[in-house]
């Protein structure tokens, strides 16, 4: 990775006349009212002298501790510095002289980051890519967030779901040219970052992009983006902050909210070594606010102070885990220039009124392998039938795929619509096959779903609709070819665990969610995998990029287009069938 040469895409030379007075140099002169000195172990600083020094500083600096009367500590974070400087110009304290140096670097870090807000503060509210960095255009709040991210060098971009912070996040290492960056990312979302930065970046010779495979390190291919899962960083936890990476990304970084664990320590310890560290999280705080303390420690270490202090501030008390005021605490990490947050309403005159995404998502291989078996039986028969014989088979062979295709995805699609329902979004789920919704039951139970899928009576099928509208569950599941007649406005979501190859019933389903006059921005999320019968299905439907909002069905087809549409389903299962016999016999499958 040497290839990179070191380049600061910051420059705060500009601002260092701005320096505020609290950080001027504060020297000894006359009577000293103790001694400075760094703690290696707690990574603090010490204070100890006289009562009135150090019963000041506890009283004037929640972050500031101390055990007994004449000792104060100080967390060793640039922000914090700052405060115990501005103590010293009133109250000299003499440093102890094998400290002397830290002492000088920490202050010239203090500085700097006084200048970075201070540049913050004078930025420009927008940004974006220089020209030939990037693909793609971005909305004007994305705009916004890219300046965001410029703005520092350790941020926490938390917009709501489906506001693009992953295209955000990409045109920031666009911009800074931060490589080669690491993104660490759930399991079920691997495909989907590396599909994205191969179609947003743009570098010579084309991006290069590797994913990390296995907990065993290995030596890694020069590449400019690579990709891991947050179960893979426990064995990778003393490799990674070896290999020079110059930006990480985590997303869904409220994957970290639980320290204590091998995962988190590898992310702190991967956090040190990088320059550039930049969480993204629609939800960055959970059943506890606390748990932002744990966050916030992976982007910045003690930027809240340590845990007692902040626990004892800002919570009910020490060691208690519940933020008494959470709306003071996010004011204050945005005023710090921690944390942006926007929500869909507070840009929703940005956006159109329906959003439709396709995804990439993870896939079972062996479980695909064991359940294609059934549509590899049928190939043989295909040789002896005659034509109307062979569309049966044909059809019968694309069921088969299809619901391979659907169950070895399914636990990914799961996991997928875990992360929306724990970002509080309303959540309807459709799917063709039985098979696949009772995969969706069992892995979703927590989240006690209802389904509307063909097998229920009309009163189980009213107690569906009535308990999502009604607000008792977040997620119904329903069949695609069920959701004619259905009004179910509450929802604020629609995930398509599986397709159809009709695209008029794609946007019947979207319409469950979705009526004219409605003031909201639906989001749809079309959920594929590489490989399966997703292949010839997203040809069928159009599903060529990852974000599109034009017409798919969205006008009742004519008659005339119902035919060409059928036409065009069966040349797609043809395609489907053809793949699978070269795939029996070991050949390669013609690009379609």
């Amino acid at each position: 990775m040497s290839e990179y040469e070191d380049t600061e895409y910051t420059d705060y030379s500009d601002y260092i006349d701005r320096y505020p007075a609290y950080l001027r140099d504060a020297a000894v002169s006359g009577k000293s009212y103790g001694t400075l000195s760094y703690n290696r172990r707690s990574k603090c600083w010490v204070i100890k002298g006289e009562p009135c020094v150090t019963e000041l500083a506890k009283r004037l600096f929640p972050g500031c501790q101390g055990r007994g009367r004449g000792e104060a500590r100080f967390t060793a974070h640039r922000r914090i510095i700052g405060d115990l400087n501005w103590l010293m110009l009133r109250y000299p304290l003499t440093v102890r002289e094998t400290d002397q140096a830290r002492w000088e670097q920490a202050l010239e870090e203090a500085r700097l980051y006084a200048a970075m807000r201070e540049r913050r503060r004078l930025a420009p509210d927008y940004a974006t890519p220089p020209e030939g960095s990037f693909h793609g255009t971005l909305m004007p709040f994305q705009q916004q967030g890219l300046a965001f991210l410029l703005s520092g060098e350790r941020v926490l971009l938390a917009d709501e779901m489906g506001l693009g912070k992953t295209v955000q996040a990409l045109a920031m290492l666009a911009s800074t040219q931060a490589f080669p960056a690491l993104i660490v990312v759930p399991a079920h979302l691997t495909r989907n970052w590396t599909r994205e930065a191969q179609r947003f970046l743009a570098r010579e010779g084309g991006v290069r992009v590797h994913v990390i495979r296995g907990l065993s390190p290995y030596p890694l291919p020069p590449a400019d983006v690579y990709v891991i899962h947050y179960l893979l960083l426990r064995g990778w936890k003393n490799a990674l902050p070896e290999l020079g990476f110059r930006a990480v990304i985590f997303d869904e970084i409220q994957e970290l909210r639980h320290a204590g664990t091998e995962k988190y320590s590898a992310a702190s310890l991967l956090s040190d070594a990088v320059e550039r560290v930049v969480g993204l999280s629609g939800t960055p705080i959970y059943n506890h606010g606390g748990e932002i303390w744990n966050v916030v420690n992976i982007l910045d270490f003690h930027f809240l102070g340590d845990w007692e202090s902040f626990s004892r501030e800002w919570c009910y008390g020490y060691a208690n885990n519940v933020v008494a005021k959470p709306e003071v605490l996010g004011a204050f990490l945005r005023d710090e220039g921690m944390m942006l947050r926007r929500t869909k309403q507070a840009v929703l005159s940005q956006l159109p009124p329906k959003r439709r995404l396709v995804q990439e998502i993870d896939w079972d291989d062996a479980l695909y392998r064991d359940m294609i078996s059934g549509a590899l039986s049928r190939l043989p028969d295909l040789e002896r039938a005659d034509a109307s014989r062979r569309a049966l088979i044909e059809d019968q062979i694309s069921q088969d795929e299809r619901q391979a295709t659907g169950c070895a995805k399914a636990p990914y699609v799961a996991a997928f619509v875990r992360t929306l329902l724990d970002g509080g979004e309303k959540v309807l789920l459709f799917a063709h096959h039985h098979k696949v919704m009772d995969m969706y039951k069992k892995e979703l139970k927590a989240h006690r779903p209802v389904f509307i899928t063909g097998r229920e009576n009309d009163a189980q099928k009213d107690a569906s609709l009535n308990a999502f509208m009604l607000g008792k569950t977040d997620l119904c599941v329903i069949s695609l070819r069920s959701a004619a007649g259905l009004n179910l406005q509450r929802a604020t979501c629609v995930v398509f665990g599986e397709l159809d190859w009709s695209p008029a019933v794609h946007s019947q389903a979207e319409d469950r969610a979705h009526r004219i006059g409605q003031e909201d921005s639906l989001l749809c999320y079309y959920l594929v995998c590489p490989r399966g019968s997703d292949q010839e299905m997203q040809q069928a439907l159009g599903l060529k990029v990852s974000q599109f909002v034009g017409l798919m069905g969205d006008n009742p087809p004519s008659p005339e287009e119902t035919a060409l549409q059928q036409s065009q389903a069966r040349e797609h299962i043809q395609a489907l069938v053809k793949r699978l016999q070269q795939e029996a016999e070991g050949g390669e499958p013609e690009t379609i």
